[in-house]
């Protein structure tokens, strides 16, 4: 079961970063909706190897390889989607997730079977272009950086939420770990789809297991809402150097967002 964990784990990472590679937005939207699903496999798999008294953790193995089209894509994550299957156990749990899978091999089937959609991959070329050139260089670069950084907080933050919700009986606790979650997957959504415009798209570190073992949750807490905090001034600096009112008005939304995690996150105290 740990070693399928960490299929999961890579599986929702592929599915994810596909749909952040591509362009087409059906295509996209539709991708992305299957890495919620794999995302719940990885929480009810989590909840199974707990019961089961085991344990497991965010060790990955896997390349975001840098494709040019949108089938070699599809190619890619057919072979890991396969692949994974073979891991499923006979069980309810392993039932649900091989039958959610095999209606995903059957949409990416139905992409390949379109020639249409086999359009041009610009998500990892490094143009570093937003909108026809509308940023500067240090815009730009501004962009880049923060992008970079703020992908990996929200791909961190999602996991160490889970993990600690996963081991709570504390339904306040649960609650406040769930609304965090479900911000970080849209700031995550939003960030990677940002550097995938601009060509930059990469996988974010893997998370050192001192990351998400927490053994002293106020401690955890008082910190994280201090990474808020800084999150919040580097989106007020990137809305204020950046001068292209529709980029700047969407950081300022994230700020906004960023205020009430640190409410969310007072609630824990």
């Amino acid at each position: 079961m740990n070693k399928l964990y960490q299929k999961k784990h890579e599986l929702w990472l592929h599915i994810t970063f596909a749909s952040f590679a591509i362009n087409d937005e059906s295509i996209k939207s539709r991708l992305y909706e299957f890495s919620l699903i794999a995302f719940r496999h990885m929480k009810w798999m989590g909840t199974d190897i707990l019961e089961r008294g085991d344990d497991y953790n965010y060790d990955r193995n896997m390349q975001l390889y840098k494709t040019k089209s949108v089938f070699e894509v599809i190619k890619a994550l057919q072979s890991v989607v396969t692949s994974t299957q073979a891991l499923y156990p006979d069980t309810i749990l392993g039932t649900r997730a091989k039958t959610d899978d095999n209606y995903l091999l059957e949409y990416l089937r139905q992409i390949l079977a379109d020639d249409t959609n086999n359009q041009e991959i610009t998500a990892f070329n490094m143009q570093r272009i937003w909108n026809n050139g509308e940023l500067d260089a240090s815009q730009t670069d501004a962009l880049t950086l923060f992008l970079f950084e703020e992908l990996y907080k929200e791909y961190e933050l999602i996991l160490v939420y889970a993990y600690m919700q996963e081991r709570t009986s504390n339904a306040l606790h649960f609650n406040v770990f769930q609304d965090l979650i479900d911000e970080s997957h849209f700031h995550l959504k939003s960030f990677g789809n940002m550097m995938a415009k601009l060509g930059i798209l990469a996988l974010p570190r893997e998370l050192h297991e001192m990351t998400y073992i927490v053994k002293d949750l106020e401690k955890f807490v008082h910190d994280g809402i201090a990474e808020e905090e800084a999150a919040k001034e580097m989106c007020k600096q990137l809305s204020e150097s950046i001068h292209e009112e529709k980029l700047s008005k969407f950081f300022d939304f994230i700020n906004y967002q960023e205020s009430y995690h640190i409410e969310l996150m007072k609630k824990l105290l």
